[in-house]
């Protein structure tokens, strides 16, 4: 459930997403950000490489981002899962963590090599 957001005050969800472009409705940012249903949520405990800048890894950077956030939207829309809401953070993004089948989705982004666990993880793709 999120708080203010009533339309999402439901166990499980199964909602299709796109890749963001002008709409920001419902659909992947990249890796560890999404909007849902008109809700921008920053995924917690992982973090994973910026697909519009190769900050410290160049092109292999951004590959691996865009990686991360096509694994992201399958597993969303292949899926139904949970979301839980911790406060915002200093962007005004819904911080959440995302379950499917009771597994963090950073987890399971973590294990594939497709993230870091955030904070305190390397950024291997530097």
């Amino acid at each position: 459930m999120i708080p203010g957001y009533p339309a999402m005050a439901v166990d499980e969800w199964r909602v299709s997403f796109g890749m963001c472009g002008r709409d920001r409705h419902t659909c992947v940012v990249d890796g560890d950000t999404i909007w849902l249903q008109g809700v921008n949520l920053r995924l917690e405990s992982y973090d994973t490489p910026e697909p519009y800048n190769d900050i410290c890894g160049g092109r292999a950077e951004v590959a691996l981002a865009h990686k991360a956030s096509a694994r992201l939207l399958q597993l969303l829309n292949g899926n139904p899962f949970t979301v839980e809401t911790h406060g915002e953070d200093r962007y005004g993004r819904v911080l959440a963590t995302i379950r499917i089948g009771g597994r963090d989705v950073g987890d399971i982004l973590i294990e594939e090599g497709l993230a870091r666990r955030w904070p305190n993880g390397r950024e291997f793709w530097c």
